[in-house]
């Protein structure tokens, strides 16, 4: 079968700095070929400049694409073009009709002042010639085939009025709306959850059967890539080090840098929480609520409630975690910032013994006790602060009497913590975030917590935006950390394995409520409840 998109002799440098060697790899039409790598191999790169999406880049070889129809004068309808050396106005109407891209993180990826579902629209006006209203119509379905709940209403929110997960469906909907012979897929699913990410999975295999669409899938997740794609080819530092059949590769790595992914699943290592002490988190009856308006009459003179968590009860012990799992759109980030004192809640929540609001100067000493580590340490460090002005900024709020010699000390150790030296990284401090890596970049997020001394970590899906083989050290780190501190952790987080390898107790949650709530292995091995047995379900599968 001759290639959908054959490429050859692909080289991507910056400022004469190459970052890809010169890859070969082909895909058929209607195959799925996963290209594997950390972050830093080249995978993304590769697949934007495929679509020339790259600014200020040397790239060369040739990328011939069989899928346009219209080729050329005398040429057959799917005749082949050189994808890189193709006019910019050509390559304007295969972007996005011919060769669509999910994009990884749909928050940058969307325009925030439009509507999702006038986004989705766009494409099918601009490529589909489809009326103004027609196109809204099929952006609804387009949207409910992505498994979006309420699609019409869904369809009027703004980006930052939906979930990650709720963004990333809106971002593949788009990408699907004209029904492309390639898709590139650049982390689908990392922001979703097992359960949608099945769905999702499901909805790009159905595609690619009907329309005979091939996917080029950009992963990091191997579970992902044996569940999905046909081939696979492994990428090292802008290197193809190996492809074949999924099976092969995977049954048989040839290449070190293979098998070092393969052998990257969390570990468990957590020593048992602390028996008889007092809770260093407490919560009784915790509920947040959101005023939604009401339509019609009635919404003149009141407005409705949205119950975003619902009575929710729960401690943690010094030195143990409580794991919070479920869905986008559950109220798992709502209660961890409900437990951080920075949403309205009614209830109990109660950190070291002390109730929010009993004053600024109490709630700042509570502030110290609990801190919190992002899921994206890129957004969550500022870009124009050092390493020591970002892991110091505590200290200046919570220990003023430090100096500043005092505090560089306290700076160092912190990051020394977490496994970061200026003998590893000359003039540590005074780098700056773009500096790092991503796993590198979470690791100086984990030392902002830990400098000023806290009891408890709200760890918000601290692993989901990093590699394997990153993901596997920053939970080793943070079990590190555990044992050695007797730190208490809040984990938020929708990968059960994760859930499997950190946490003591678990909380299920759907909807705003806790359906279950035990033992991490109670609840993971012998669930009750049916959606805690379908999570579960899900992430074996996956």
């Amino acid at each position: 079968m001759n290639a959908l998109l054959d490429v050859q002799g692909l080289h991507v440098a910056f400022g004469g700095k190459p970052v890809v060697h010169g890859i070969d790899f082909s895909i058929a039409p209607g195959e799925k070929l996963a290209l594997v790598g950390e972050s830093g191999s080249g995978k993304t790169v590769t697949a934007l400049s495929l679509l020339r999406l790259v600014q200020n880049a040397d790239i060369t070889g040739v990328a011939q694409f069989a899928g346009m129809a219209g080729a050329g004068q005398g040429a057959g309808k799917n005749a082949p073009r050189d994808l890189l050396s193709m006019p910019e106005q050509a390559l304007r109407g295969v972007r996005g009709k011919e060769i669509a891209m999910i994009f990884q993180e749909p928050m940058t990826a969307l325009n925030a002042l439009y509507t999702v579902g006038d986004q989705v629209a766009e494409v099918l006006e601009l490529h589909e010639g489809l009326s103004k209203r027609a196109a809204q119509e099929a952006a609804v379905q387009l949207l409910a085939d992505t498994g979006i709940a309420e699609p019409a209403r869904r369809a009027r929110a703004f980006p930052h009025q939906l979930s990650g997960g709720q963004r990333q469906r809106a971002m593949i909907a788009m990408a699907l709306a004209c029904k492309p012979r390639l898709l590139l897929a650049d982390e689908p699913t990392t922001a979703l959850d097992v359960t949608v990410r099945a769905q999702i999975l499901e909805l790009l295999s159905e595609l690619q059967r009907k329309h005979g669409m091939a996917v080029l899938l950009i992963t990091h997740d191997l579970n992902l890539v044996r569940r999905f794609a046909d081939r696979v080819a492994v990428m090292e530092r802008g290197r193809i080090v190996e492809q074949g059949a999924v099976a092969e590769v995977f049954g048989a790595p040839q290449h070190a840098y293979t098998r070092r992914l393969i052998d990257s699943r969390p570990v468990r290592d957590v020593a048992p929480g602390r028996t008889g002490a007092a809770p260093v988190l407490s919560a009784q009856a915790l509920r947040v609520s959101y005023p939604v308006p009401i339509p019609g009459v009635r919404g003149w003179f009141r407005k409705g409630a949205f119950v975003a968590v619902q009575g929710a009860d729960f401690s943690i012990a010094p030195g143990q975690t409580l794991g919070v799992v479920g869905e986008s759109g559950s109220g798992k980030s709502t209660l961890a910032l409900a437990t951080l004192g920075l949403l309205p809640h009614s209830g109990t929540v109660a950190v070291a013994g002390q109730r929010w609001g009993q004053g600024r100067t109490e709630d700042r000493a509570l502030r110290r006790t609990m801190q919190v580590v992002f899921q994206d340490p890129f957004s969550s460090l500022s870009p124009r602060m050092t390493v020591e002005q970002i892991v110091g900024e505590g200290l200046t709020v919570h220990a003023p009497e430090l100096d500043a010699t005092e505090r560089r000390v306290r700076v160092l150790a912190a990051l020394a913590d977490v496994g970061l030296t200026e003998t590893q990284f000359p003039s540590l401090l005074d780098r700056y975030p773009h500096e790092f890596s991503g796993g590198q970049r979470q690791r100086l997020a984990v030392a902002r917590a830990l400098v000023v001394d806290p009891q408890l970590l709200v760890l918000d899906e601290p692993t989901s935006a990093l590699d394997v083989t990153i993901q596997k050290q920053v939970l080793g780190l943070l079990q590190r950390l555990q044992r050695e501190r007797g730190l208490g952790y809040l984990l938020i987080t929708h990968d059960v394995e994760v859930i499997r390898a950190m946490a003591h107790q678990v909380i299920v949650m759907k909807d705003g409520a806790i359906l279950e709530h035990g033992p991490v292995d109670q609840v993971l091995d012998q669930p009750e409840h049916p959606y805690t047995r379908k999570l579960v379900a899900a992430a074996l599968a996956d």
